[in-house]
């Protein structure tokens, strides 16, 4: 069932999850809209918590020859979530080792190699973060919000162009 949920909430909500020694490592999902605070909230709760796995959905992305013609159109179609779920959220679930390559699309390439030890506190942060490929690996899952004008201050101003093409990688 939904519920509300703070940081400050949040956060003792995880302390006491990680204070009980799982077995597996606890996944925390976090997903919104553009601009309502998902890094913020997730680059936050990793300070809290150092030493966590941090994944971002934005380190795969597909190269624009992988996508189909119509991508722009189709929601999560630039996406590699199968990349994402194999090489990161599957391993990190499991209590293992995370390694993969980032896909920039500033510099049109995979980064080098990202090597990340296995952590009791995996905090998967993006658009598409709750998508279904993706649920099987997660343990808790949060949608991120925030008003109308918190929203507002989070985009860059003046702005050239809506805020959808800007993240049309």
């Amino acid at each position: 069932m939904p519920q509300n949920i703070a940081p400050p909430g949040l956060i003792s909500l995880l302390a006491a999850a990680l204070a009980q020694q799982p077995t597996k490592p606890l996944v925390l999902a976090l997903d919104g809209r553009c601009g309502s605070g998902k890094t913020t909230l997730a680059n936050g709760l990793a300070a809290q918590f150092p030493g966590c796995t941090l994944l971002r959905t934005d380190d795969f992305y597909l190269p624009p020859a992988r996508r189909s013609p119509d991508w722009a159109h189709t929601p999560c179609a630039n996406m590699d979530l199968t990349r994402l779920r194999d090489e990161a959220l599957r391993p990190a679930y499991a209590g293992q080792p995370v390694a993969y390559r980032a896909y920039s699309c500033r510099q049109g390439a995979y980064l080098p190699p990202v090597q990340l030890p296995a952590q009791p506190l995996v905090i998967l942060e993006g658009s598409y973060s709750h998508h279904p490929l993706l649920r099987p690996y997660e343990t808790l899952r949060v949608f991120v919000t925030c008003t109308k004008a918190e929203h507002r201050d989070h985009l860059p101003l003046p702005h050239p162009q809506p805020r959808r093409g800007l993240r049309r990688c």
